[in-house]
C-alpha cells in the first residue's frame, strides 16, 4: 500500500530538475520566478560552507525553506484529490496538506542533495490563463534529452508550481490515480493514516 502512495522514482526526478538552467532574455514573470529559485538552489548546494556530512542539517534546512517557496502546497492538494477533496472535513484537509507536503519536501530533498551538475535548458514560457503559466524546459545529459514542463499559479503576487510533468507524466496525475484508488475502497481517515505511517519513516 505505502509504495502506492509514493514512487519515488518519478517524484523525485520531476522535482530534482530546478538545476543548472539557461534562462532566454525574453522571459516573463513565471519563468523568472523559477530562475530565482533555482539560483538559489545552486548557492547551498555551492557553498563550501555546507560541504561534508557534518553540514548536512544545515544545508537541508536551508533547501526546505527553498522548497516552501517554490511550491503550491494547498493547490498540489486540492488537484491531487479532486473531487475527493469534498470527503475531507477542514481539518483533515489541513492535515492531508501538511503530510502530503512533508512527504514531497522529502522526495525532494533527498534527491536534490545527490546534485551531479545535470545541465536544465528552459525554451518555453506559455501563458494559460493571466494567473496559470506552463515553463517548457528540457534536461540534457550526455546520452539524451528529457522534457520537463513546470505548471505554475499566480497567487498573492507570487508564481509558484503546483505540477511538474516529466516525459508527459504528471506529477499529480500520478498521485491522483493513487489516492483515488485508495479512497475508492477507503476514509479520507485511512488514507491519513497511510500518510502519517509514511511520514514517520522518514
Amino acid at each position: 500500500m505505502e509504495s502506492r502512495i509514493v514512487k519515488k522514482q518519478l517524484a523525485g526526478y520531476a522535482l530534482v530538475l530546478t538545476l543548472l538552467v539557461s534562462i532566454p532574455a525574453y522571459a516573463g514573470a513565471p519563468m523568472s520566478a523559477v530562475e530565482n529559485t533555482v539560483n538559489r538552489v545552486l548557492d547551498v548546494l555551492r557553498d563550501p560552507k555546507l560541504k561534508g556530512p557534518a553540514a548536512k542539517p544545515a544545508k537541508t534546512e536551508k533547501l526546505r525553506v527553498i522548497y516552501k517557496d517554490m511550491f503550491d502546497e494547498m493547490e498540489f492538494s486540492r488537484r491531487t484529490l479532486t473531487r475527493n477533496w469534498k470527503k475531507f472535513t477542514p481539518e483533515q484537509r489541513k492535515e492531508f496538506v501538511d503530510l502530503f507536503e512533508q512527504v514531497l519536501e522529502k522526495t525532494y530533498l533527498d534527491r536534490i542533495l545527490e546534485y551531479s551538475n545535470e545541465k536544465i535548458i528552459f525554451h518555453r514560457e506559455t501563458m494559460v490563463a493571466e494567473d496559470k503559466a506552463e515553463i517548457q524546459s528540457k534536461i540534457v545529459t550526455s546520452s539524451k534529452e528529457v522534457p520537463i514542463y513546470y505548471r505554475m499559479i499566480l497567487k498573492n503576487g507570487q508564481w509558484k508550481v503546483y505540477d511538474v510533468v516529466v516525459e508527459n507524466v504528471s506529477l499529480v496525475q500520478n498521485y491522483r490515480t493513487q489516492f483515488s484508488e485508495i479512497l475508492t475502497g477507503s476514509t479520507p481517515e485511512q488514507l491519513l493514516e497511510i500518510l502519517r505511517k509514511k511520514v514517520k519513516t522518514h
